[in-house]
């Protein structure tokens, strides 16, 4: 068995940010009700002209350039999203966009566990040797699927992308020290996308569905008690399986989905505020994206170096959660 070293990273967001007090003017909410309760203050929003797959492939670039690497050497693009352009799959657009000729690419959902989720598969085809590089791409562009009149909903969302460039290095250095994954489909009602329930008829007794979706449902204290509970119980796991002391964590990077939890979860570890990532207050939660969004910015401002040991979780619809272990090896600022 080969280990993984991460090599490079890359973010993309789009330019259109909706502050709260704007967002204020369509709902009846106000700056200071989202921000004690979620600590957002604003979040990106794709333009006509942009789209999942644009800010998937401008995140990729930066990551490849960063890393070093030649798209046409990238084994695998594995793209974890919830909002693909394309029902099929947007990962081999992704994957021409890039010029990546030699990449097989796909999509995998796994909601705001979906960039965990795919770096550990990525993990998988580097360590049993079937594969020697692959991007993995965070991004949603969770926008088109909010009910913007629902400020219980409205108030969280944002667009985003990131990136991280994988490759297989020896087992001696392997970057994912230790994981863990679960998935509870019985609470899953708590946090959906669904489909439309609407039927057409094709013939005299014979009707069959018609596409389309809602928009996002969320029980939003049940998701809150979910990840409250779940993720220092999973993290605390994945320590005890590694034989890591919190003491021993130089950062703690979560899915950025609301400051409280962020803080909990920090103060439950006994790590100091600043050594808790977060940059939920100007990008509010852009689901696969916002743990290689941040990420991409703690190593681009120096804040992340090379050797750190990097304590993450992600969760959310499914429902699903996980966390992994990793030591940042790439390029810093």
């Amino acid at each position: 068995m080969r280990g993984i070293r991460l090599c490079g990273s890359g973010a993309a967001v789009p330019a259109t940010r909706v502050s709260n007090v704007a967002l204020s003017q369509r709902v009846e909410t106000s700056d200071e009700w989202i921000r004690s309760r979620t600590g957002i203050g604003e979040r990106r929003v794709a333009a006509a002209e942009e789209n999942l797959t644009g800010l998937a492939t401008s995140a990729g670039q930066q990551a490849l350039q960063n890393a070093g690497w030649a798209a046409s050497s990238v084994d695998l693009i594995l793209l974890a999203t919830s909002s693909p352009d394309d029902l099929f799959g947007s990962a081999p657009k992704v994957q021409a966009a890039l010029g990546a000729k030699h990449a097989v690419a796909f999509d995998l959902t796994a909601a705001c566990s979906g960039f965990l989720f795919a770096l550990v598969t990525a993990a998988q085809y580097l360590r049993c040797g079937a594969m020697q590089r692959v991007l993995v791409i965070g991004a949603d562009q969770l926008s088109s699927w909010v009910d913007w009149s629902d400020r219980r909903t409205c108030v969280l969302f944002g667009d985003g992308a990131g990136a991280v460039a994988v490759e297989a290095t020896s087992s001696q250095n392997d970057a994912l020290v230790g994981f863990r994954m679960a998935s509870d489909g019985s609470r899953g009602e708590n946090l959906t996308l669904s489909q439309h329930a609407e039927r057409q008829e094709l013939l005299p007794g014979i009707s069959a569905q018609q596409g389309g979706f809602t928009t996002i449902a969320m029980n939003g204290q049940e998701v809150y008690k979910f990840a409250a509970r779940e993720v220092p119980a999973i993290l605390q796991q994945l320590l005890d399986d590694t034989g890591t002391s919190a003491s021993q964590l130089d950062w703690l990077l979560l899915h950025q989905a609301n400051q409280r939890i962020l803080d909990a979860v920090g103060d439950r570890f006994g790590m100091a505020a600043e050594k808790v990532l977060s940059n939920l207050a100007h990008y509010g939660n852009t689901s696969a994206a916002t743990i290689p969004l941040m990420l991409h910015e703690a190593v681009s401002d120096g804040r992340i170096k090379s050797g750190d040991l990097i304590a993450s979780s992600g969760f959310g619809a499914g429902l699903s959660w996980g966390a992994a272990l990793i030591r940042w090896d790439g390029p810093t600022s």
